[in-house]
């Protein structure tokens, strides 16, 4: 494996800031895209996050750009979409991480709260993979990675309906584009991380990190790093042949009857 097998291609993550303290999935996403030699477009609702991601690629002799765009709004995305073909390019890479966990049963969930999950977890990489897949068409390739969950497709032991239906939509729209754009050299693959220690979960699932450890068949949970070297693997070329899979990053746990 050559460490910069994205050797010049550009890399576009959205959601690439954290949303408390620590590493989370996107910004690691976006650091292992930019040491596998990518230009990396660091887009974040939150223009300080964007910044300080592409800086930190930067610092370490990378090439970056921070962008700021909220994927729940059309307008921003197209924005963000057009921004980054003037300044690198067009896009080789699409990754999305942007997620929120809706927590709540369904009998007191309202609807502007499942509206909001949806919107969020899955209406955001429709409009992401809208304004961009035409770029990839024009060029001729292009790799869509769509950062789901393992909610998507088992119980997780959390009460969160909406995050799961959101998920499990997104695992089929990735499907869907894969199969869809097979013959025009697109990619669209999803990994779906398990128990990953990320500041995400900290603020909006739980605040005992113990017993996501116990949880985990391995006894600790995973890295943001292990969601990112999985992602690389699927943008790049060694995943040539790889389409239409959702790929488990979960130290066993799906493959776990209980």
């Amino acid at each position: 494996m050559s460490e910069r097998e994205l050797d010049g291609r550009v890399v576009i993550v959205f959601g690439a800031g954290s949303s408390g303290h620590g590493l989370s999935n996107g910004e690691a996403a976006a650091l292992a895209y930019a040491r596998a030699g990518a230009l990396v477009a660091a887009v974040d609702r939150d223009t300080a996050e964007a910044e300080r991601v592409a800086k930190a690629i930067t610092a370490s002799g990378g090439a970056a750009l921070a962008v700021t765009a909220d994927v729940t709004v059309e307008a921003d995305v197209g924005a963000a979409i057009e921004l980054v073909v003037r300044t690198m390019g067009p896009p080789h890479v699409l990754h999305n991480n942007v997620g929120a966990a809706v927590s709540g049963e369904l009998a007191v969930t309202d609807l502007d709260t499942w509206n909001h999950g949806i919107a969020v977890n899955l209406t955001s990489a429709y409009l992401t993979c809208r304004y961009t897949i035409p770029h990839m068409l024009a060029a001729g390739r292009g790799a869509i990675v769509n950062v789901s969950s393992l909610a998507a497709i088992r119980d997780t032991g959390y009460v969160y309906p909406v995050y799961s239906a959101a998920k499990a939509g997104l695992n089929q729209l990735t499907v869907s584009l894969a199969l869809t754009h097979a013959r025009d050299g697109l990619r669209a693959n999803a990994v779906l991380p398990g128990l990953i220690d990320t500041p995400m979960v900290a603020r909006q699932v739980t605040a005992d990190p113990g017993a996501r450890h116990a949880a985990s068949p391995t006894g600790r949970m995973g890295s943001p790093h292990d969601v990112a070297n999985a992602s690389v693997f699927l943008a790049s070329d060694r995943a040539a042949y790889v389409n239409g899979v959702c790929l488990p990053v979960d130290g066993g746990l799906s493959a776990r009857s209980t």
